[in-house]
């Protein structure tokens, strides 16, 4: 069976690349097809992959600013030659799952596209702005754009036979906007083989993230400025003047960490705060399986990993002051390490690997795949 993978593009330490790295220790000889990639700033799981990039890849001030040519991408991710296989796997939260698949002697290959979310420039356009551009004439000239992403992204579902979810959120709006299923197999997440309940510093609270304004990592440093708590804020990103410059005298930014340095203060910490609403969430899952509860924000992914009083607590609004009292009721509670890292181990890597495997395997060696895509209309009763 001979699998290829294909992914928006590779230039970036987020949780979408980490899933594809994953998929590449499962199918290592699987070439990765994508727009750019940036060979620098790749986890190490991908460092050995074969990756073929688009001609973008010759074209430095495009993939400098890469965010500001979404609306090229559609095109040229039809350019990218998939050589003769039997599964394409897009990875896709925007373009990979608008790859051209040919049809080569009569037969075509399945293509299996996880989502990490649809396009969100073409459906939350309003919210995607907001969180990445403050100028309001780019934001214009954007705009008029949607109507042709929201057109293009309905064209290339046709061509998706299996989709697979990376969170229940993420299933819904799948349905609500294209409406078919999806499979929904969380993302893989590294967690500790082992867990020792020897006495360790509790003294702060933990962020671990990209410093975007959308993370709303705001609510994290004003909630523990005014209640006078430690907060060490680990990572980099456009928003860190702007958090410094609010920040009190309790709250620490040390930028980026090697993942050793990022699991001993995972380790020591009293909580995670993941106060943003994220398609899934690795880092909270992470730190569970550390045996560390985290303090979460009511919404998206975390509603399938945090199980409010026995691995985190939630705050219900994004607010500082809901956050102030989730955290003072997190110290009240008395936290179980080991029954937190049995949640963990629900995503981890094996549990990804079996889940994963069983949808390649079930749609590998059928051509045109019509079987699977009848299947999925039958589950959502016709559309």
């Amino acid at each position: 069976m001979r699998i290829v993978l294909v992914h928006d593009y590779l230039n970036q330490r987020g949780g979408a690349e980490r899933v594809v790295g994953e998929m590449h220790r499962m199918y290592p000889n699987a070439e990765i097809y994508t727009l750019f990639v940036d060979r620098a700033k790749l986890w190490d799981s991908l460092n050995d992959a074969k990756i073929v990039p688009s001609l973008l890849q010759q074209v430095p001030f495009v993939r400098n600013h890469f965010k500001l040519f979404f609306w090229l991408y559609p095109f040229v991710v039809r350019t990218l030659k998939i050589p003769d296989c039997d599964v394409v796997v897009t990875s896709s939260s925007a373009y990979a799952k608008g790859i051209h698949i040919e049809t080569r002697h009569g037969r075509r290959p399945v293509h299996v596209c996880y989502c990490h979310n649809p396009m969100r420039f073409a459906w939350d356009f309003d919210a995607y702005m907001k969180n990445e551009t403050g100028n309001k004439l780019l934001a214009r000239l954007a705009r008029t754009l949607v109507p042709f992403l929201q057109r293009w992204d309905m064209q290339t579902v046709r061509d998706v036979d299996v989709f697979i979810a990376n969170s229940t959120v993420v299933q819904q709006r799948i349905a609500r906007i294209y409406q078919r299923y999806a499979e929904v197999i969380f993302p893989p997440v590294e967690v500790p083989q082992a867990l020792s309940m020897a006495k360790r510093h509790q003294d702060y609270y933990l962020v671990v993230s990209r410093l975007v304004s959308y993370k709303r990592i705001d609510l994290a440093v004003r909630a523990c400025s005014r209640l006078q708590k430690r907060l060490v804020v680990i990572g980099t990103g456009p928003d860190k003047a702007r958090l410094e410059a609010m920040a009190g005298p309790t709250v620490e930014f040390l930028g980026w960490q090697s993942d050793d340095v990022v699991k001993r203060y995972m380790w020591e910490c009293m909580a995670l705060i993941f106060p943003g609403e994220e398609d899934f969430g690795i880092t909270p899952v992470e730190v569970n399986g550390h045996g560390r509860p985290v303090v979460a924000y009511r919404g998206g992914g975390a509603l399938d990993t945090v199980v409010d009083g026995i691995n985190g607590v939630f705050f219900d609004r994004p607010t500082v002051q809901s956050l102030k009292e989730a955290l003072l009721r997190v110290e009240r509670l008395e936290w179980d390490g080991w029954e937190i890292r049995n949640i963990a181990l629900r995503f981890d890597q094996t549990r990804f690997q079996e889940d994963f495997a069983k949808v390649i395997n079930s749609v590998a060696g059928k051509s045109q795949v019509t079987s699977a895509v009848i299947e999925q209309k039958e589950v959502l009763g016709g559309f």
